[in-house]
């Protein structure tokens, strides 16, 4: 299941992580976030123990959103040892998402 977390969680969590991490910054109010939840839930559960997915509210973690330039949600950073390999936008098939964290 994906976990929501906040700025205070964001660097154990994400950055100091050894497995490849997906961030979804999304906001409560978001059609396609809601859409995409459940798809996370999935890939969260395929994935197991090799990759973490977390939320990020964009309205109560401003910081974080600016930090990342978020202009739309969703929109998902993929991290690997603590870098942002990859980002995407919208609404994306749960094979996207595996193949973001394989």
């Amino acid at each position: 299941m994906a976990t929501q977390i906040t700025a205070a969680d964001f660097q154990s969590k994400v950055l100091d992580e050894s497995v490849p991490v997906l961030v979804d910054f999304f906001a409560t109010w978001c059609g396609p976030c809601k859409m995409m939840a459940p798809i996370l839930d999935e890939a969260s559960k395929e994935l197991g123990d090799k990759a973490r997915i977390y939320k990020v509210d964009v309205d109560r973690e401003m910081e974080l959103a600016q930090r990342f330039n978020i202009m739309s949600v969703p929109t998902f950073y993929v991290f690997k040892n603590g870098q942002p390999v990859n980002t995407f936008m919208g609404a994306v098939p749960k094979q996207v998402i595996i193949d973001a964290l394989s």
